[in-house]
């Protein structure tokens, strides 16, 4: 393809079609732009676009057509295909590198984003070796004095570093991370400095501070990149200058910074949980030569604890703040700070009870978000929660304090027991409370596969199961206090090492009732507390939980998850299904008498899915769940194929024509 106005005009018509909802006009343009991508020029012409078309959308298009076209086609395929091309031809890529930096930098920031990341891409391939001007480019444009440029540069180098953070040590690695101290440490300071200043010369500016604060921020996240491997021996000796600015800032409050949103964090909320962050790595990594400075950060991210308040904004940062004091509490250097039995009441008190309490944004999300609750709940991805901060500070205190934290801790769980029970209606957060309280107290080492694996020793988990998790559980209604309820069946799935085997069998027809809660998080919780309890293994390698225990429960339990596919919210729930393929597998022949009505219900399913499959989950548990279905079914009676064969074929055919993918 030539770099000529007709094929410029060409691309624009095309780019623009890729835009329209009409699939038969979107998907022949998308068809057609795959087709020229082998073509000399091709990327070219997409950048030449960014600089000479007039229509903003057409620009924006064609930097996320040409970072998804790089993310696909730069690393040097042979490498890993043999027999394929390399899409993109060395001249076009010399050419690439050669204008990239400028045009991001002088682009619009919603451009400057999608060429930036470009970038980071091609850099993970060709920095330091193939693009070795890269950072020098980037750095000299530190001295423009345009903080548009300037943050261009740092959130290219961000996106470049960050993944220093994950890297296995090498050599490689070291030569690299040199290459780039050597030329990038000294700049960076030099403008964190000059960037502190201009903060006071315009603190009464709004927008510029705006501006100044989202370098900050950028700073202070390269900073963690360029320290996470080991400390280099320039941030050694510039500690000084970071870590009193650092400390500053944390103490910092400017009424222009703060905003009225009270779920979006502003930049001042941000900076300070990134300035959390790293001072949590030097206490935990350096914490030798952090150790002149940790008693003024764990003075300031103390008062920056107690004095913020409960707005979801400020998630994150307490989140982090609380991080650093588990980090430290864990260390033996820092033993000393949390020997006092004031200073442990104080933390359980102002800093560990408040940040387990379930807020109005938490019930929010519990009845209107509950997809997002169950995943940061359930599988680990509420690693910013403030509920799991405290969790892991509880933890961290344990560690040298077991016995004074429980004995501190057990008080407050008493406490808010006796406020539940004056009046559980209204207060029920209490207990809530309580429950969260006791099990991060309990909890000293879990996986998500068995649960937890080491308990605190002095909390009686199984009196506490019963006195205070199976009454809730046992109510007439399963449709009572569904938090409550999550809260009894997350304790079952999480304690069911600790918790006697007679009691999960008492649990099992409870949970089996709280497949048919209205709320999607309690009836999820139940299926996965289920499929939990049936995957535990007894002597000799046996399942703990035998079908013949099963045996009186069968066909309420197969009755009841099905029912649970039925419900608002959960036609394609994943932890139903995978219920039911786990339930099958440990009944084998005692589903038999229910197959007919089993196979139905899934080819029915399995027809409904097909037309739009999106969750692709689901759609392999119920495949599984179908497979198990003919296996143990046909294996006592052979001739039942025919059956299956019947029931499936015509489901089978339809998703084939369809191209169904």
């Amino acid at each position: 393809m030539e770099l000529s106005d007709a094929n410029l005009q060409t691309l624009t018509e095309y780019l623009k079609k890729t835009l329209d909802p009409d699939p038969a006009i979107r998907r022949p343009a998308e068809k057609f732009l795959e087709s020229v991508e082998g073509s000399q020029n091709y990327p070219l012409l997409l950048l030449t676009l960014l600089e000479k078309s007039q229509e903003n959308v057409i620009k924006v298009c064609a930097s996320v057509t040409f970072k998804n076209y790089i993310k696909r086609n730069w690393r040097i395929v042979g490498i890993l295909v043999e027999d394929e091309p390399n899409k993109i031809c060395e001249s076009d890529r010399i050419a690439i590198k050669a204008n990239i930096v400028p045009l991001m930098l002088s682009s619009p920031e919603q451009i400057q984003k999608q060429l930036s990341d470009a970038i980071s891409i091609i850099g993970r391939e060709d920095f330091p070796q193939k693009w070795p001007d890269l950072l020098t480019e980037m750095v000299n444009r530190f001295q423009s004095g345009d903080f548009h440029v300037i943050n261009g540069v740092l959130r290219t180098a961000h996106s470049l570093f960050k993944r220093y953070r994950h890297e296995f040590k090498s050599n490689e690695l070291w030569t690299e991370i040199k290459l780039v101290l050597d030329a990038f440490a000294l700049p960076l300071t030099n403008l964190f400095k000059a960037t502190i200043e201009l903060c006071s010369t315009h603190a009464n500016d709004a927008s510029a501070l705006k501006v100044l604060f989202s370098s900050l921020i950028l700073i202070a996240k390269l900073f963690y990149s360029l320290n996470f491997q080991d400390l280099p021996e320039f941030f050694e000796d510039n500690m000084e200058t970071w870590m009193t600015n650092f400390h500053t800032l944390l103490t910092l409050d400017n009424k222009l910074l703060q905003t009225d949103d009270e779920e979006e964090a502003g930049l001042l909320e941000l900076l300070k949980s990134q300035i959390c962050d790293n001072a949590a790595l030097y206490a935990q990594k350096y914490d030798e030569e952090f150790q002149p400075y940790l008693p003024r950060f764990v003075t300031a991210i103390w008062n920056l604890l107690v004095t913020t308040g409960q707005e979801v904004k400020y998630d994150l940062l307490v989140s982090n703040a609380i991080q650093f004091l588990a980090s430290v509490c864990e260390r033996p250097h820092y033993k000393h700070l949390f020997e006092d039995q004031n200073t442990l009441t104080s933390i359980c008190e102002k800093v560990i009870v408040p940040n387990m309490e379930f807020r109005a944004a938490d019930e929010e999300a519990f009845e209107d978000n509950s997809e997002e609750y169950i995943r940061r709940d359930l599988e680990g991805s509420d690693i910013d929660t403030r509920r799991r901060a405290a969790c892991d500070l509880v933890r961290g205190l344990c560690k040298f304090f077991e016995g004074p934290v429980t004995g501190i801790f057990s008080g407050y769980v008493n406490s808010m027991l006796q406020e539940y029970a004056k009046n559980p209606s209204v207060n029920w957060k209490h207990k809530d409370a309580a429950i969260y309280l006791v099990t991060s107290l309990a909890s000293k080492a879990q996986t998500q596969k068995h649960g937890i694996t080491q308990a605190n020793e002095l909390v009686n988990l199984t009196e506490f199961f019963v006195n205070h998790i199976q009454p809730d559980l046992k109510s007439a209604s399963v449709n009572e206090f569904p938090v409550l309820k999550a809260d009894g069946i997350k304790y079952i799935m999480i304690f069911r090492n600790q918790v006697p085997k007679e009691q999960l069998l008492v649990s099992i027809p409870l949970l089996i009732n709280h497949l048919q809660a209205e709320s999607i998080v309690v009836h999820t919780y139940a299926a996965h507390a289920l499929e939990r309890l049936f995957t535990m293994r007894g002597t000799n390698n046996t399942t703990l939980i035998t079908a013949a225990e099963m045996a009186p429960f069968v066909e309420v339990l197969l009755t009841n998850l099905f029912k649970a596919l039925t419900l608002p919210g959960s036609s394609e729930n994943e932890y139903i299904m995978k219920a039911i393929m786990r339930s099958f597998s440990l009944l084998q022949e005692s589903i038999i008498p229910y197959i007919p009505s089993v196979i139905t219900q899934l080819t029915q399913k399995l027809l409904a899915v097909s037309k739009n499959p999106s969750k692709p989950h689901f759609n392999h548990y119920m495949f599984e769940s179908i497979c198990l279905s003919i296996r143990i079914t046909c294996k006592a009676n052979p001739d039942a194929v025919g059956s299956f064969e019947e029931a499936l074929f015509m489901v089978f055919t339809e998703i084939l024509q369809n191209d169904v993918q």
